[in-house]
This record gives structure tokens, C-alpha cells and sequence, in this order.
């Protein structure tokens, strides 16, 4: 089945989750991020994932702003940071994280070529919509779909149903492209054709589905479809 519709999960695979640790390491007034970022990114990502996984588990839903707040608390207290300024400052520049260099031709390449284009997020549609104006990339894009309208946090199948409820289109003709083994994996098991965007060249996950396609960025995702 060909594919028409191009849906790509935002943080940490358009958008790179490490940047405002990165960014605020590098001013003067937050130095002391300056030895421990790196540390901070990890967990900070790593337990803003969970709590969205114990939370779909749990049926207790809250907006991806409440857990990004609360993966941060978690990361600073790890790395031993009670600064309030620090921590005002990362949740800041959250809003306006970087897009990875390939994102903007790779985008423009898929619509060039009349491919449907959209982002399928557990972010919230504000915070959605800052990193997408941010990064200038709202142009090429015909759709930003959050978890919020549903409900429960990926990768329950309510939300990947949101792709062929704006689309109209199958399970098949999705090529859904994520950076999170458990997303690319959560979505082959509902019938999307997926890849796998493994950055960071971690193993693969052992679940009860596999990305079709593994690479390590976005750069060829244009001539695989």
C-alpha cells in the first residue's frame, strides 16, 4: 500500500529534547548546569517518558506541560540543583527547542512531493505550537495532532487512531516516523509503517511489535517513501 501521509512524533525526533539544558549550561547565571547538563537531559527526558507511561496506566491523564514540569523537579534534585531561576529558565527555553538541521528540507522535500505532512505528539497543543513557530516549520506541516483531545498519553491506540480521524486515510498509508523505540514499535503493532529514528544507536526494544525501518536521522526519510 503506498504511502500519502508523513506523521512524525515531535520531541526528540523533529525537536532536540537536550537543547535548553544545553542552551542554559552555556549562560553565566545558570553555571552550575554547566558540569551536570548532559546528566539533567537524561533523566530529565527519561522521567517526563515514565510518568506519561504510569499515567495512561494509572487513568490519571494531566497535559504534557505538568509532566515536563515534574521530570524536571525529578532531574534537579538527581543532580543535586534547587536554583528556582535554573529551573524557571529550562522550562523557558522547553518552548523553544531546536529543530534537528535536517527537519526544514526534509519537511519541504515530503510536501514538494505531495505528501500529507503532520506532527502525532504527547505535547500539549500550546507547547506543540511554540516549538513548531520556534523552529519556522509550521509552513510545511498540514497538521499538529496532541494527545489532549483524547485523553490517555502514547502509546495507547486512541492516539494513533487521531492520524485517520483528521486524515481519512488507512493504517497502511502512514509512514509514522519516531525517535522512541517504544512509539515506532507501539505504532507497527496498530498498522503503521514505521521508522525508527535511533539517534543515539541504542538496542532495539523487545516488544510485541517492530519498527519496519531503523535509521539515524531524519536526513533519508524523503527517499524512503
Amino acid at each position: 500500500m503506498p504511502i500519502t501521509t508523513c506523521i512524525f512524533d515531535a520531541y526528540g525526533t523533529l525537536f532536540d529534547v537536550n537543547a535548553a539544558a544545553a542552551h542554559a549550561a552555556k549562560e553565566p547565571a545558570h553555571a552550575a548546569l554547566a558540569a551536570v547538563w548532559p546528566a539533567l537531559a537524561r533523566d530529565w527526558r527519561l522521567k517526563q517518558l515514565q510518568y506519561t507511561w504510569l499515567r495512561a496506566v494509572a487513568g490519571v491523564h494531566c497535559d504534557f506541560w505538568q509532566v515536563t514540569q515534574d521530570g524536571l523537579d525529578w532531574a534537579m534534585e538527581a543532580s543535586g540543583l534547587t536554583d528556582e531561576a535554573t529551573r524557571a529558565r529550562l522550562l523557558e527555553l522547553y518552548w523553544e527547542l531546536a529543530a534537528y538541521p535536517e527537519v526544514p528540507a526534509m519537511l519541504a522535500t515530503l510536501k514538494e512531493r505531495g505528501f500529507a505532512t503532520g506532527i502525532l505528539s504527547n505535547g500539549s497543543p500550546d507547547m506543540l505550537d511554540g516549538a513548531v513557530s520556534s523552529a519556522g516549520i509550521g509552513h510545511v506541516l498540514d497538521a499538529i495532532l496532541s494527545v489532549q483531545s483524547v485523553g490517555v498519553f502514547k502509546p495507547h491506540d486512541k492516539v494513533y487512531d487521531l492520524v485517520g480521524d483528521h486524515f481519512g486515510c488507512e493504517r497502511g498509508d502512514v509512514l509514522f516516523v519516531s525517535s522512541n523505540g517504544w512509539d515506532a514499535a507501539g505504532a507497527a503493532g496498530y498498522g503503521f509503517q514505521t521508522v525508527w529514528v535511533n539517534r543515539a544507536g541504542e538496542p532495539m526494544d523487545r516488544l510485541y511489535a517492530s519498527p519496519a525501518h531503523v535509521m539515524p536521522d531524519l536526513t533519508k526519510i524523503a527517499e524512503l517513501v
